[in-house]
């Protein structure tokens, strides 16, 4: 052979023979490997494959520290309150200083009806950690359980203040909560101003404070909060509407009739219609009444008690009687609707004022078989 044949045979085979070949991952570069892939099935909600990749990675490495935790929160979302409780306790013997492992054994101590329990592994929680706001949230709870009303209205404020942007409604709402069952509104008002001055603007916060603003009869206040939380939540039309409802409230037709545009904007409503038209007719304009009356039968859904009703009263106010009982008729014989006396007694006076005494007769036997006792009906 050719001496330089010969040279790159020979080079061509050192070549070959120098080639690296993939080495095994180490036990520790597998039990990373699960981890990742344990955590994401975590995420994705298949928490039972989660569990096994978990188990398989302990095979590989089973002092890993993040174990038991990782563990106990798959356990945990699954309602397996004991086995997480196992998981968490031996996170602690591993390290007591984190201060979620704490966090998380006084919510499943919690869970298990064990209070003191629970109160104490929460507060060692905030010692490790003054701001974990879960664990502020869940001591919230168990005061609140306890009847320790104000300690509970302060733990869910400073879970509030901790917590990431989008929690902090319905923590200052559960606050809210607790002081609006407790007959204590003017706190409320006082504490949904507070937190809206911090910038804290949802529209369920702004509609809650409204609500309180019109308890305490400040209505134009509460106007603007039911403005803002509309802007911020486009798809809702009862917030114009309450934007209309107080407008008309204040003898200002022209900002009522403007904010029940703006809901009719959102959705077509014949309660909206009906509201509009009372609002032409206070203005003599009955043109106007009339075509809103119109567009109310054009657009009524049959299903809204509260639709119906102020129909049939408008369709009464235009004159319009028969009609008005006709819709009254039908839905006081509906059955979910047999024990609204005051809707049943509405049918049986329209229907004597029109002389309908089949009527009057059919809604006095349904009043009295509801077991209801009338000296006179209607």
């Amino acid at each position: 052979m050719h001496s330089r044949w010969r040279v790159l045979s020979l080079l061509a085979l050192l070549a070959a023979g120098c080639e690296e070949r993939p080495s095994q991952p180490s036990p520790k570069e597998q039990a990373e490997g699960y981890y990742v892939k344990a955590n994401t099935e975590y995420l994705q909600g298949k928490f039972e494959d989660a569990l096994a990749s978990f188990n398989t990675m302990k095979e590989l490495s089973p002092d890993d520290p993040r174990l038991p935790a990782a563990m106990g929160e798959v356990y945990l979302s699954m309602g397996r309150f004991n086995e997480a409780f196992t998981q968490f306790d031996l996170a602690l013997k591993r390290d007591a200083r984190r201060s979620t492992n704490w966090s998380r054994l006084g919510f499943i101590h919690a869970q298990l009806g064990r209070t003191d329990e629970a109160q104490n592994a929460l507060r060692k929680a905030l010692a490790l950690h003054p701001k974990d706001f879960n664990a502020l949230e869940q001591l919230a709870e168990i005061h609140l359980k306890r009847g320790e009303k104000d300690a509970a209205v302060k733990h869910f404020a400073l879970a509030a203040e901790a917590c990431p942007e989008a929690s902090k409604t319905p923590l200052v709402l559960r606050a809210v909560d607790v002081l609006t069952e407790d007959g204590r509104h003017a706190e409320a008002l006082l504490l949904l101003g507070e937190w809206t001055e911090k910038g804290v603007r949802t529209p369920e916060l702004l509609t809650a404070l409204g609500d309180e603003q019109v308890r305490a009869g400040q209505f134009l206040p509460a106007a603007a909060s039911y403005r803002d939380a509309a802007s911020g939540s486009p798809k809702d039309p009862t917030l114009w509407e309450l934007v209309g409802a107080i407008y008309t409230k204040l003898d200002k037709p022209e900002e009522a009739l403007a904010a029940y545009r703006e809901s009719l904007r959102v959705k077509e409503r014949a309660v909206i219609h009906v509201a509009m038209a009372r609002l032409h007719l206070g203005r003599n304009e009955r043109q106007a009444a009339e075509q809103e009356l119109g567009r109310a039968l054009e657009t009524v859904s049959g299903s809204d008690i509260r639709e119906l009703t102020e129909l049939a009263d408008l369709l009464s106010t235009f004159g319009r009687k028969p009609d008005a009982l006709r819709i009254l008729s039908s839905l006081s014989a509906e059955p979910d609707h047999a024990k609204d006396l005051d809707l049943q007694l509405r049918t049986a006076a329209l229907a004597q004022e029109l002389k309908d005494e089949a009527t009057v007769r059919t809604v006095c036997e349904r009043i009295a078989s509801s077991g209801v006792a009338l000296k006179k009906c209607p």
